[in-house]
């Protein structure tokens, strides 16, 4: 089973399994991982922004277009920012490292 680790913002490490197939979004739901998805993965959101460790960032495919447009709106944004609901994971991503942002900005709430 491959695994792969998220980084808290505290700095906590916390590996896990990661099934093949599914996205960061949901392995970090299935591990009670402190990562919003107000949008459920629909690409309409910001709020499953990850950090890429920089030894993965080039081994995975590019952001499409409009997961650009929805980084351009998310907290603390780096040149290695991705949203954990378009990476899924595959037998390649296996070591996967993600560190969570240190907040999130929702621009789906009412206010």
């Amino acid at each position: 089973m491959p695994k792969m680790t998220f980084i808290k913002p505290d700095g906590t490490r916390m590996e896990v399994e990661a099934p093949e197939g599914l996205s960061v979004l949901e392995i970090a739901h299935r591990n009670d991982i402190d990562l919003e998805g107000a949008c459920e993965g629909s690409l309409a959101c910001s709020t499953c922004h990850v950090i890429i460790d920089p030894a993965w960032f080039d081994k995975l495919d590019e952001a499409s277009e409009e997961e650009e447009d929805m980084l351009d709106l998310a907290f603390g944004l780096t040149h290695t920012s991705r949203l954990g609901c378009q990476i899924k994971m595959t037998p390649e991503r296996d070591g996967l490292v993600v560190t969570l942002p240190a907040a999130t900005r929702n621009m789906m709430l009412d206010d």
